[in-house]
């Protein structure tokens, strides 16, 4: 089964693509190779440096040169700060003792409604929504901050899966 990557097709202008689509630097954001169209899906990004950084979902109209990403109605992203954002709102905020930090894993399950993030395998219950349409994993990175496409360190929770392509 072929592994999820970043799309080349689809980033912002400074983006840096490495590890053959598996690793994200430089800044602005990058959408994943495939949509979720799975009704459960899951997938993970290893936070190989952070500083500024955000993981979750966007449509294809996301303006990926426009970071931090979670500002309009075209994506709905974790931040490095723990808060979730839809729209330029605070959907949800992670617990204030589970800041994510340089080797953790973010792991996002999403099910067509509900994005809800997992740290290094724990689920933080925090869940958010709002956007609609075709979504695809959306990542992004500014200031010197460096994300990896896991390859999935923990097993999806009951009824998610990793990424089906088409």
């Amino acid at each position: 089964m072929p592994a999820l990557q970043v799309d080349k097709r689809h980033m912002g202008t400074d983006v840096v693509i490495l590890k053959n689509g598996r690793r994200i630097c430089g800044t602005r954001g990058c959408l994943a190779s495939a949509p979720l169209h799975q009704n459960k899906s899951y997938f993970e990004f290893k936070l190989q440096s952070t500083r500024t950084w955000g993981i979750g979902v966007a449509i294809q109209k996301v303006n990926l040169n426009q970071v931090p990403l979670g500002r309009n109605m075209h994506s709905l992203v974790i931040r490095n700060d723990r808060a979730l954002y839809h729209n330029n709102e605070e959907k949800s905020r992670l617990p204030a003792n589970s800041l994510p930090q340089e080797g953790n894993v973010a792991g996002i399950t999403y099910d067509q409604v509900e994005l809800n993030v997992y740290l290094s395998g724990k689920n933080m219950h925090r869940p958010a929504s709002g956007i609609r349409g075709t979504v695809y994993p959306v990542v992004y990175v500014d200031n010197s901050a460096i994300l990896s496409v896991s390859e999935f360190y923990h097993t999806p929770p009951p009824g998610f899966e990793i990424i089906l392509f088409e």
